[in-house]
């Protein structure tokens, strides 16, 4: 891929990958609850999620899909359902977090980060919106299989970046014990929030 097409897509990858949404409140709740290697593993999950509507954008088959209004409003209702599990879930777990050796069984067992991660990066209608309107601007339609997953791979990495860099942050000892001390509060805002984003998408 030519550099200067790749400088240009790696900046809108940026700006895509740090814009807030519910990615980001999974990311950072999954950190509170399970440490730095949840939200790693959140980060890497979604990252693939990246990857997999890149490539499905590039190869044209993410047109397909958002011009279709049978498949689109299914992803749609699917990632609708999918943000009112994770904003109940949220709201009535306990507080129990990883701070300690001895977890909780109760507050680990709603917690999957690479389900979470994987399921909010596919199901998220917002995310193929944008690589419909922006990211497809760069597919030349002389563009062979490897500029393809070029193309793909830097949006994913740029992502799982963007977030493992939240999860290092949020996890500093300095940081997240502070965090702990107000989880129970945090995970309800976080409820609130997804919840009120799935009747978004819903609507």
């Amino acid at each position: 891929m030519p550099l200067h097409l790749w400088l240009p897509l790696v900046t809108i990858c940026i700006l895509g990958a740090i814009s807030p949404g519910p990615s980001l409140a999974v990311v950072i709740r999954n950190t509170l609850i399970g440490g730095r290697m949840d939200g790693f593993v959140t980060a890497i999950s979604h990252g693939l999620g990246i990857i997999l509507w890149a490539l499905l954008t590039a190869t044209g088959i993410g047109l397909l899909i958002v011009s279709n209004p049978g498949l689109f409003d299914g992803i749609r209702w699917t990632g609708a359902i999918f943000l009112f599990f994770l904003g109940f879930r949220y709201l009535i777990a306990r507080s129990e977090t990883a701070e300690t050796i001895n977890i909780d069984s109760d507050a680990t067992s709603m917690t999957s980060p690479f389900r979470d991660g994987f399921l909010i990066s596919i199901t998220n209608p917002k995310i193929a919106l944008f690589f419909l309107a922006l990211f497809s601007q760069f597919v030349r339609p002389e563009a062979g299989w490897m500029e393809k997953l070029v193309m793909a791979t830097t949006a994913g990495v740029i992502d799982t970046l963007w977030y493992a860099i939240v999860a290092l942050l949020l996890s500093h000892s300095s940081i997240l014990p502070r965090l702990r001390r107000h989880s129970r509060g945090l995970e309800r805002i976080f409820g609130v929030v997804l919840v009120a984003l799935a009747v978004r998408v819903a609507m």
